[in-house]
């Protein structure tokens, strides 16, 4: 801290903190890959593991009433206006129920609704429909029971539906979630953020003094004299390289 008109302040050197994380740099480099073996094996053995399996769906409708309402295609902006019609008779309570006595699973309409998500591709008149399950095989159940079922509840409330089936669901065999991939990024940086963080703040805090310019700095104190790290110069690495050829050839003899 340098004290100034009875302020105090404190001048942060870049470059002082570019060579102290220089210096540190295999402690960093420790810390990341534990912090990204930790993120790795909770995306891997801690986090439940999930599946998705999709099927997807044509729907064609020349014409078609709701209640006493006729409405034709010619009349709707974008397909996508049937599709969102489609989606909200797959989410009611009555096709999901069904949906859950066929397949043979033990959810709430609910959390079944929770597992689903429909959506149109590419804005046409074909829709997916996407089941997300910690079971494989019970989301590829669940999606082509959804495929069985949802036609005869569009048929019920929209006359002259024509609901295709374009491709079932198959039993997915790799994970959706958790990333591996991402878990393993997202812990080696917050193991570089963290030990950056230590790394800094023990210098910034840390009462030892590095160089001439630490004393002006912190105590506004003038230097008067300064011992020169001899091993650093040319002389002393002669030096040293001196008493070590004498302290081998006293071996030898």
């Amino acid at each position: 801290m340098k004290k100034q008109d009875n302020e105090e302040y404190l001048e942060i050197d870049l470059l002082r903190l570019m060579k102290a994380l220089w210096r540190h740099a295999i402690a960093i480099s420790l810390a990341m890959i534990l912090c990204a073996g930790i993120g790795f094996s909770l995306a891997y053995w801690v986090i439940p593991a999930k599946y998705q399996a999709s099927a997807l769906l044509y729907v064609n409708n020349s014409s078609f009433s709701v209640g006493n309402t006729s409405i034709s295609l010619s009349d709707l902006s974008a397909s996508q206006t049937l599709v969102d019609t489609y989606i909200a008779i797959l989410n009611t309570r009555l096709t999901l129920n069904d949906v859950i006595k066929q397949a043979k699973v033990d959810y709430t309409f609910e959390e079944l609704e929770k597992m689903i998500e429909a959506k149109s591709v590419n804005g046409t008149e074909i829709f997916e429909v996407t089941v997300t399950s910690k079971d494989p095989e019970e989301a590829e159940r669940v999606a082509n029971t959804i495929v069985k079922v949802l036609p005869d509840k569009i048929a019920q409330v929209m006359d002259g539906s024509s609901v295709r089936t374009v491709d079932l669901a198959v039993v997915p065999e790799k994970r959706c979630s958790p990333s591996l991939q991402k878990y393993t990024i997202l812990g080696a940086l917050i193991g570089l953020l963290f030990s950056y963080g230590i790394v800094i703040m023990r210098d910034l805090l840390g009462e030892q003094i590095m160089s001439e310019d630490d004393l002006l700095q912190s105590y506004d104190l003038p230097v008067l004299a300064a011992i020169p790290d001899v091993l650093a110069t040319q002389v002393g690495k002669d030096y040293g390289s001196y008493y070590a050829k004498a302290a081998e050839r006293k071996k030898k003899t």
